[in-house]
This record gives structure tokens, sequence and C-alpha cells, in this order.
């Protein structure tokens, strides 16, 4: 791969289409426009310090273990404890984000058949599961060819998701005859069931999530970093550019789709109850059927990029912690195949455990099932913690040796903002988000 490639496979992680418009509604509820556009910034400047974090490692360490071969580099002491923990928490923290993606878009595809067929039914959980599983199957079928099939996909994901935004946020601000007031952004909303002298400043800290499960899964370019060009700097600077690039595309679609809401709280509260096709919600109420359809199209395309990417980065993960031995049947995952040079059991054992991690969503009351924000939040907190841990043991460590791209004398001070960050986060999004 060459890095733009490299970015590309990180940035379609990202994908500012999918984790911003599948908890586009998390922001609805909690917190409202506030956390929606100003808690973007503020968790895009905290993420920024994760990244650049481990930017510096990756340009002294560019290989495909990634986290926890960092980990056993860095750590003075206890060094496979601190591998085998900081390698788990990101297998499993990305097994869940590839679940979260792809479950995310089988929800949109129940809500777009929806859109033309209102009593076939395809909302219903079983239903949703069966979408699932037929992207999960596509998505390990397309990753057991070569990597350059994968890389050149990657490109075109990457060149969609910006046109796409450029497109969506255009007709959002051009094409609806009446748009909020800027003053609506903000607005303060709480619509999860809380209530009490600080559950508004609950409900937005809540709301965060929203950015911050979308600004994971840039630890793909260093995944990626043996099969990249210039590894050194190219991985460092896919994971950099993939964070800045997807926050300020963020905050204009996010911009966009707000100041899009109709008018009143009665339509606010009942785009929002849409839960993760709250956002698709938002594109048929601001400009009707016709329009509204062709953007909600415009996002599962992306979506599917998405899950696409985050599949091949998963499996490059398993397959290089299989073949360190740390992973139950490690000489079944890190075989390689003989004419692709592709791990393809890694990626069924990806697409494997991502399906059996959605397999709870048939589990409703009341109509609703917790799974969704449950797997976004294992997503999150799993991959923020596997970051840490190598930024803490670069903080303790007195041997390390910067690559090519470092952060000079600000790089401990960059590194305690993360940790401090990541602590934060893992304690606030294992809190319960809904009341009941």
């Amino acid at each position: 791969m060459g890095n733009f490639s490299n970015f590309a496979v990180s940035f379609s992680i990202i994908s500012i289409l999918t984790g911003g418009i599948t908890t586009y509604y998390l922001g609805m509820d909690a917190g409202g426009p506030f956390v929606i556009t100003i808690g973007w910034f503020i968790v895009g400047a905290l993420t920024l310090c994760v990244g650049m974090g481990m930017a510096e490692i990756c340009s002294a360490y560019p290989t495909a273990g990634g986290l926890y071969w960092w980990s056993a580099k860095l750590a003075t002491k206890n060094k496979a404890a601190w591998s085998w923990t900081c390698g788990w928490f990101n297998l499993v923290g990305q097994v869940a984000v590839t679940a979260s993606i792809d479950y995310g878009l089988a929800t949109f595809v129940g809500f777009f058949i929806s859109l033309y067929y209102p009593n076939a039914h395809s909302t219903k959980a079983g239903w949703v599961l069966l979408w699932y599983a037929i992207i999960l199957l596509a998505h390990g079928f397309i990753n057991t060819f070569r990597v350059q099939i994968v890389g050149t996909i990657a490109n075109i994901s990457a060149w969609w998701h910006l046109v796409g935004t450029v497109f969506i946020v255009g007709m959002l601000f051009i094409v609806p005859s009446h748009h909020q007031s800027f003053s609506f952004i903000f607005h303060h909303e709480n619509l999860t069931g809380w209530s009490g002298p600080f559950a508004g400043v609950y409900a937005f800290a809540i709301g965060l999530l929203l950015a911050q499960y979308t600004l994971t899964g840039y630890d793909a370019s260093a995944h990626m970093t043996e099969e990249t060009l210039g590894a050194a700097t190219g991985g460092p600077k896919g994971i950099i550019r993939a964070i800045y690039v997807s926050i300020i595309a963020g905050f204009i679609l996010n911009l966009a789709m707000t100041l899009a809401i109709p008018g009143g709280e009665k339509a606010y509260a009942g785009i929002a109850l849409n839960g993760a096709t709250a956002g698709g919600a938002v594109f048929i109420a601001a400009l009707g059927n016709t329009g509204g359809r062709l953007l909600v199209v415009i996002a599962m395309v992306a979506m599917f990029f998405c899950g696409l990417a985050s599949v091949t980065a998963n499996s490059r993960m398993i397959y290089a912690f299989s073949r360190d031995g740390a992973v139950p049947g490690h000489k079944i995952w890190h075989r390689l195949h003989p004419r692709t040079r592709t791990p393809v059991n890694a990626v069924w054992l990806a697409v494997s455990a991502a399906f059996i991690l959605g397999l709870p969503s048939l589990y409703q009351r009341g109509g609703y099932s917790a799974a969704f924000f449950a797997i976004v939040s294992i997503g999150t907190v799993g991959l923020y913690i596997a970051y840490a841990i190598p930024i803490y043991l670069r903080l303790r460590s007195k041997e390390f040796e910067p690559g090519p791209w470092n952060l000079g004398k600000w790089s401990k001070l960059v590194g305690i903002i993360a940790v401090l960050w990541v602590i934060v986060i893992t304690v606030l999004f294992f809190a319960p988000a809904f009341y009941p």
C-alpha cells in the first residue's frame, strides 16, 4: 500500500458517515445539539492527543501487531502481561467495532426497505440479524482476496466519504425551505430518562460517546504498516490525517444535520426515538422521500466500506497476535493463504466473532434492544484502553528511541493528556445511558 491507502483504511474505519449517523440519536437524546456540535470539538482535540501519542510509537515500531507489540517493547517488566492485556483489549474492541458498524448498517437496510414497504417488518430484530449476517459474509469474502484489492477499495472509500459528505452537507444546507437558527446548536436536550440536579451534565457527558465512538479505529494504520511503503512515516501520518480530516468533516456534517432538523419539540423527540436510524430520519424529514432516500443510500455505501476496512484491520491484528501465540488455536489463525498471501482464517474468525456479539440484539424489551448501545460502548472502551497502554508505558520508558515522526518536547504532555482522557471515558461509557 501507498501512504494514501494507509490513511484511507483508517479514514474509512473512522467513517463519519457511519459512526456520526448511526449514533446520531445518542447525541439527540443525551445533550442535544450542544453535544452534537460543541462536544465534537472537545472530543476531537483530546482524541488527537491519543492519536499523536500512538503515532510517535508507531513510527519507532511499525509492525502489524501494533499496540500489543509496542507494549511488550516498552514495558520495563512484566512484558508478556502488558502485551497480552493490551492485545486482548484491542482484539475485543476491534470485534465490537466491526459488529457495531455492520449492525448499524443492517438497521439502515431494514429502515431503507421500510421506506418502500412499511408493512414488511424489515426493522424487526430477526430480519436485522439476517441483514447483519449477509453484510458480514460479504466483508469476509472480499477480504479473502489480495490486499491490493482491499487497498483499491479503501482508496475509493476515502473519496466516497469525502465527496459523499460534501454532497450530503450541500443538500441539507440548500434544499430544505426551513432551517434552525444558528443559536440552536447551543440547545441542551435530555431525553435519557435521568432526572435530578446534575441530569443535564450527565446527559451531556454520555452524549460525548457520539464523537468518541466515531473517532475510533485509526489504529488500522499501524496494523497495515507491514503492507505499507515507507511505514515509519506512512503509518503515523495515516493515523493523524485520518483523525483531523474526520474532525473537520464530521463537524460540518453534524452541523448540517442539526440545523436541518424540523422545528418543534415534538418533531425533535419523534426523530430521536428512531434510535440508530435517527440520522436517516433527519434526511427524510428535511428533504422528503426522494432526496432523503438518496442520502440514506450514500450513507449506507459508506457504512459498507467502513465495515470492510474494519474486518481488514481486525484480521491483521488477529493474525499478528496469533503469530505470537496469544490466541487459542493460534496455529490456525496465523496461516496465510498460499495464493493471495492474506490471513484468510483470521478474516473468518473476525467475522464469526462479530456475528456472535450481535446475537444479544434478539433480546428485546418494549420493542427496544440495548445491544447496539452496549456494543458501541464495548468497542470504544476496549480500543481506547488498548490505545492508552503503550502510551502509558512510553511515559515510563527511559530507553525509547523515537522514529522519524515524533513529538519532541511535547511528547510527555501529550501522553499524559491522552492517558487521563482514556481513564475518563472508560468510566463514563460503561455508565448506564438511559433510565429505566
